[in-house]
């Protein structure tokens, strides 16, 4: 497994790089996850940690994750999480060229627990919710395009299965159609950035995860 690859830490909270094929919580089931990745590592100053679960990524995504050292400092990210006080910007290599550099998808989103999948539809029902996102084309290598990806709402696979609907399904992502093989555990999704606006204050707080060092990622543009 990889090692933990943290890209800040202060007294409040710590921000990783996460590694794709690991969940975001400790499990029963998982024998190394994000989150014991952390506490192992907070353990290195602190006899007993405490780590809050602010958001999560899915197992075959890759990129930045917060997680909270404090109780206090979990409510505060909650309430910017639900309040959309917080930008993340993603990237995702798709093989088929885009009809559109840029722009705007929204559609009706219902999820499958039975499959573990999301499903778009049509038109609104009391199962579905709406979800919203924009996308440009920032880059091309010999894989597919590049496409710089800002999620409006946080619904359950909601990007894969937005891109998915509109024949680009993500490189590696075979849940959603894709045909072009990846790495194990993965798909060519990586939480890129992400953005909130600092307690107190009007002042931006950004944090940005190392693209995944291998040839798919390597384009020109970044």
């Amino acid at each position: 497994m990889p090692e933990l690859d943290v890209i800040h830490e202060n007294k409040d909270y710590i921000v990783v790089n996460k590694a794709a094929g690991l969940i975001s919580e400790k499990s029963p089931y998982e024998a190394v996850t994000v989150e014991t990745q952390v506490f192992n590592h907070l353990l290195k100053s602190n006899r007993k940690p405490y780590i809050g679960i602010i958001h999560r990524l899915d197992r075959v995504t890759s990129g930045v994750l917060i997680l909270a050292k404090k109780k206090s400092i979990l409510v505060e990210f909650n309430t910017l999480f639900s309040s959309r006080k917080v930008q993340k910007t993603y990237l995702a290599i798709v093989k088929n060229k885009p009809a559109n550099n840029k722009g705007n998808l929204v559609n009706f989103l219902i999820k499958n627990n039975k499959e573990k999948k999301a499903g778009i539809v049509q038109s609104k029902s009391k199962d579905s919710l709406n979800c919203m996102l924009s996308y440009q084309v920032i880059g091309k290598n010999n894989f597919g395009y590049l496409l710089e990806i800002k999620p409006k709402t946080g619904r359950f696979h909601q990007i894969r299965a937005q891109l998915a609907n509109i024949g680009l399904p993500i490189i590696g992502d075979e849940k959603y159609g894709s045909d072009q093989e990846y790495l194990p555990l993965s798909i060519c999704l990586h939480a890129w950035k992400l953005a909130f606006e600092v307690s107190g204050s009007k002042e931006s707080q950004t944090f940005e995860a190392p693209l995944p060092n291998n040839d798919f990622w390597t384009f020109k543009s970044i």
